[in-house]
């Protein structure tokens, strides 16, 4: 599954064009650089570096008659549970400040394969997760807590249950509704919507973005080590335009198509070079690996001929 990277920041295609507007300053004084052309350049790269760019977001969203609307920025769902009963906790009131937002949007972690098949009952909030469908909740080892605050209120879910999603058009590869076949819950992503089996219901989702901010403008990373692919991804194209209008700029294309190779190669090896986190989990799962291949074989014996 792809790792998103939460350090990241981001700024908007008019801050992006203005620093490369800057190095076209002629052109850009007469009036001959159009920036709505460009803005297709800056998707292609957010999608050429691919999720680890894109921003992960959370959503609390209302079932009703069968279906839901998803977010506008929705792009691909990572996750997305039903939820159950919740508690509340009302704050008293201080001052006129409203705060409306979901909290709690940990990375989705598999669990192990070996597990027993999804069962319809509500997952209690501290058990291990003993389905295949997996859990969402307290933080009770590797689970999490889902808390949503509207307002001033609180709302702390007890339990969430999963949902088996057929259509795998919108989702991640590793997405875990794919495998959890044969869950009670079933819905699928048809035309912006979220369609469930059940008639109403409260549902999570965790999914990435479409790359546009509130306003929807198109927003790209703001990295210094980066940077450089985009905008030279934008002069080239501004190069080949300017070109086909009949002006004489041939030699500097291949200059920056140079240039846009070498940027592109290097923004690649930054973002796909793995975080700590990643080279964690990658040694706990190799380390599993060799524990089973090596140790695995004595657990047929009684504990007191185990080797300790």
């Amino acid at each position: 599954m792809h790792t998103s990277n939460h350090n990241m920041t981001y700024r908007t295609f008019d801050s992006l064009f203005e620093d490369v507007s800057v190095d076209f300053r002629m052109y850009s004084l007469e009036g001959i650089i159009e920036p709505h052309t460009l803005i297709k350049i800056a998707r292609k790269c957010n999608y050429d570096l691919g999720f680890r760019v894109y921003r992960t977001k959370q959503a609390m969203l209302e079932v009703v008659n069968g279906k839901v609307r998803l977010p506008e920025d929705f792009h691909s769902m990572n996750f997305a549970l039903m939820a159950g009963s919740y508690t509340v906790t009302d704050a008293l009131p201080q001052g006129t400040h409203i705060e409306e937002r979901l909290l709690t949007a940990p990375d989705y972690k598999p669990f192990p394969e070996t597990v027993s098949p999804c069962s319809s009952t509500p997952l209690d909030p501290c058990d291990v997760p003993v389905s295949s469908c997996g859990t969402f909740v307290t933080p009770c080892g590797d689970s999490y807590d889902l808390v949503q605050k509207v307002n001033m209120q609180t709302r702390t879910y007890k339990y969430s249950q999963p949902i088996y999603i057929t259509d795998k058009d919108y989702m991640d590869p590793d997405c875990p509704n794919a495998q959890w076949k044969g869950c009670p819950n079933e819905g699928k992503i048809e035309h912006g919507f979220l369609l469930l089996s059940v008639d109403s219901a409260q549902v999570y989702v965790n999914y990435m973005d479409d790359m546009v901010d509130e306003e929807g403008n198109v927003i790209v990373p703001d990295h210094e080590m980066i940077n450089e692919y985009y905008e030279y991804a934008l002069k080239k194209r501004i190069l080949e335009n300017l070109l086909m209008n009949g002006e004489n700029v041939g030699d500097k294309i291949g200059y920056i198509a140079g240039e846009l190779r070498a940027a592109r190669n290097y923004a690649l090896t930054i973002v796909n070079t793995p975080n700590f986190k990643e080279m964690q989990k990658l040694w706990r799962t190799n380390r599993k690996a060799q524990y089973s291949r090596y140790y695995d074989m004595f657990r047929s014996f009684p504990p007191q001929y185990r080797c300790q």
